[in-house]
């Protein structure tokens, strides 16, 4: 994985457990909702850089 890649994906992972957070503080379901979106797309975006670097590996 690219430290660009790792570092955007970490970076959305935060910002999305923030929004969670606020969302459970304000009770703004759309908030939390998001939250957790975000925090999903950082999981699959680690996910799918860490199968490129395995395969990457593989192939040479």
């Amino acid at each position: 994985m690219s430290f660009k890649d790792h570092a955007k994906a970490t970076a959305k992972n935060v910002e999305g457990k923030a929004q969670e957070g606020l969302g459970n503080l304000s009770g703004d379901p759309k908030d939390k909702e998001e939250g957790k979106r975000k925090q999903v797309q950082a999981e699959v975006t680690h996910t799918v850089e860490d199968t490129k670097d395995e395969l990457k590996k593989t192939i040479d």
